[in-house]
């Protein structure tokens, strides 16, 4: 029995993973409004290294439709504008000598589509890494020595519901997310 808990832990850890890994993604895929978050992932070339744009600039949202990146280093201005521009995030970077500012377009309504699609696209990753979840867990439960098969069907619903759970949890995210979107 000890060993079943163990299991059920470690899919409930997992999933959780996954569902923050989610909205983690989520919060990268812009909604009309300046989000700091927006440029998370981006790369700037750091004398020759490639290193993540937070720990060369400070970026921060002074209102709904403005971003500031104010690089530690002057001379790092170009670097960071080059990066947004190849980021393919569809924001134009202006600078006044002193940081990047960023204006956010008011988004179109074919765009909003394209945003809502890819919503819909990363919480299905979401799910389906959810449901793997389960599956592992269910052959790691059969192949448990010197335990009912009683309990291991009673695992195995505990771990159905758990991922029931977590994909309502997912759905949940994505309406948010798409309300959020499709907000004007």
């Amino acid at each position: 029995m000890e060993e079943i808990e163990l299991y059920l832990e470690d899919a409930r850890e997992s999933m959780t993973k996954a569902l923050n890994h989610v909205g983690h993604e989520l919060t990268k895929i812009r909604a009309g409004k300046a989000n700091p978050a927006m440029l998370d992932g981006l790369q700037v070339s750091y004398y020759g290294a490639m290193t993540p744009l937070n720990q060369v600039a400070s970026v921060t949202s002074p209102d709904a439709r403005t971003l500031f990146v104010k690089p530690w280093e002057k001379g790092m201005i170009q670097e960071i504008e080059k990066a947004i521009i190849n980021g393919n995030l569809g924001l134009n970077p202006q600078n006044d000598g002193q940081q990047v500012i960023i204006n956010i377009p008011m988004l179109t309504e074919e765009r909003r589509k394209q945003l809502v699609k890819q919503v819909g696209q990363e919480c299905e990753h979401g799910k389906v890494s959810i449901r793997n979840i389960r599956k592992d867990t269910n052959e790691q439960l059969k192949k448990i020595k010197g335990v009912s098969e009683d309990d291991v069907k009673n695992a195995e619903e505990k771990v159905q519901k758990m991922t029931d759970d977590f994909i309502i949890k997912v759905d949940a995210l994505m309406k948010k997310k798409e309300a959020e979107i499709m907000t004007v």
